[in-house]
């Protein structure tokens, strides 16, 4: 292959992955904990989009920090395998030694 064959193969795959992040970014994930009593919505580029806290849980400060930080754990694990899918997807499947999308 030559090098102009590969230039054009790496700027697809440049503009496959700026619609992927921009794609992603609208997408949102939830994340739980105490069952349900703590939910957090993150979109794509893990800002956070809502929080939502059970009145039962108010009571005791320290839980429910620990609910909160589980919840965007929770969350935040599920926009980086919903981010690892979309880079596969991205790159057709080509590992890039394990390069997430630059949000």
């Amino acid at each position: 292959m030559n090098i102009q064959g590969i230039m054009k193969q790496a700027q697809q795959m440049q503009r496959k992955m700026q619609e992927t992040q921009a794609k992603l970014g609208t997408q949102e994930c939830e994340g739980t904990s105490g069952g349900n009593a703590v939910k957090i919505v993150l979109n794509g580029k893990s800002e956070m989009k809502s929080i939502s806290i059970d009145k039962s849980v108010l009571d005791d400060a320290e839980m429910l920090e620990d609910l909160i930080m589980a919840a965007y754990n929770d969350a935040h694990q599920k926009v980086d395998a919903m981010m690892e899918e979309g880079m596969k997807e991205a790159t057709g499947g080509i590992g890039l030694g394990g390069l997430k999308l630059p949000f």
